[in-house]
């Protein structure tokens, strides 16, 4: 089965700001949200596209459990919404956290039903890799995939990468998050170059408009030297433990325009695509 060419999953659509660049570019997109507020707010920001078809919306969190159900846990930060028990203790200083039951979502079922698309955003805070297990299970394989990358864990970041090169993903390119809304530009689905801003919170360019594309070993080294800023001013650093550290870090990244030391996505390429 190849992937369909047209076709974006956008998983962890939040308030839409990477599929309303998706749309943008000429793809139909279908997307997964967990959070009841973020889908409604979407329905209607969406109405057009969802009344044509050129957007489907996903109701639920994705699981590999066989329950109809899953607990997700709401954070007063929307982008913190989870199903991970251990990201809510990550996060209990961030804000309020309510748990609330949603409709699990089989997303081997859903490649079924919708096709293997051209790319896969996937950010849904602690359940990336249900999703990259679910690719294990479709005959094909998208082209691009994309997902937040470990930030505590050094081994799990390896991890990640054992199992991107296992669905044959073969270059790879370590993508700076902070300061995506300064990028101009994206490539359309014709090939064709179009202006566009992009939103805050969003996860960015994808494909030909990211790199340098980098070999496994030549990526891991990038984290290497990440993982060295993470643990000096990282989440769990010495330089955060305290509100004032916090927030003289977050001051001077702002005057810096330099994040400190920020957060990065992992991009994931077939070339035998």
């Amino acid at each position: 089965m190849s992937c369909d060419r047209q076709l974006i999953f956008d998983v962890g659509v939040h308030r839409g700001e990477d599929s309303a660049y998706y749309l943008a570019l000429g793809y139909r997109v279908v997307g997964f949200e967990a959070n009841p507020a973020l889908l409604d707010h979407c329905r209607r920001r969406f109405a057009d596209e969802l009344r044509d078809g050129r957007l489907t919306l996903v109701d639920g969190a994705i699981s590999a459990d066989a329950d109809a159900t899953v607990k997700f846990f709401q954070h007063s930060h929307s982008m913190l919404g989870t199903t991970n028990a251990d990201w809510v203790q990550r996060n209990r200083d961030l804000g309020a956290t309510e748990c609330i039951e949603v409709p699990a979502v089989d997303f081997a079922a859903c490649l079924q039903e919708h096709g293997v698309p051209y790319f896969v955003k996937i950010d849904i805070e602690g359940a990336d890799r249900v999703c990259l297990d679910a690719l294990h299970s479709t005959a094909g394989r998208p082209q691009y995939v994309s997902l937040e990358s470990a930030k505590a864990d050094f081994d799990a970041l390896i991890e990640e990468f054992d199992i991107l090169c296992e669905l044959g993903f073969d270059r790879f390119a370590v993508v700076q998050q902070a300061g995506i809304s300064r990028i101009e530009g994206a490539t359309r689905l014709d090939g064709t170059r179009m202006p566009y801003a992009f939103e805050a919170d969003t996860s960015g360019p994808f494909g030909p408009d990211v790199g340098p594309w980098l070999t496994r070993d030549q990526a891991i080294s990038r984290y290497r030297r990440i993982f060295k800023l993470y643990r000096l001013l990282g989440d769990h650093s010495w330089a955060r433990r305290t509100r004032l550290r916090r927030t003289i870090l977050i001051r001077t990244g702002h005057v810096l325009r330099l994040p400190l030391p920020g957060w990065y996505d992992t991009h994931a390429m077939r070339r035998d695509s």
